[in-house]
């Protein structure tokens, strides 16, 4: 798996998606990815809160790293997210994500996003399938 891990961390180094939304790879090994994204004003929504999408895409972001880490091409076909509290303008969210069982067929994987102060701000599961 270190294979993986590694070309992983190369190819992360230039991900046009992650530059443009100023995401970053912090921590990557076999099975598990921990990205930080930085909340900017363009993020706020119409009701002044960090729009749901954003947060979205930084536990997206995690899920891709440590799903890839296992098997690599590994495609998500499920990301459910609860939302339990806002982020704010300023805040660092990181995106913690864990693969808990990989198999030949499916690899499902929990992901967790806290804010600066290790608050929790979303709680979601993912399925991805293996296409190698």
């Amino acid at each position: 798996m270190t294979d993986n891990v590694d070309k992983l961390k190369e190819l992360g180094k230039n991900e046009p998606i992650a530059s443009f939304l100023d995401m970053n790879l912090t921590d990557l090994s076999d099975g598990y990815a921990r990205v930080e994204m930085q909340m900017k004003p363009e993020y706020i929504n119409f009701n002044g809160t960090i729009f749901g999408g954003i947060i979205t895409a930084a536990a997206d972001q995690a899920f891709a790293y440590a799903t890839n880490s296992v098997t690599t091409p590994n495609v998500a076909s499920q990301l459910n997210i609860h939302f339990i509290a806002t982020a704010k303008e300023n805040d660092k969210l990181v995106a913690e994500c864990r693969v808990v069982k990989r198999g030949k067929r499916v690899c499902i994987s929990e992901i967790k996003v806290t804010d600066p102060d290790g608050k929790l701000i979303a709680l979601a599961s993912g399925t991805t399938i293996p296409l190698g």
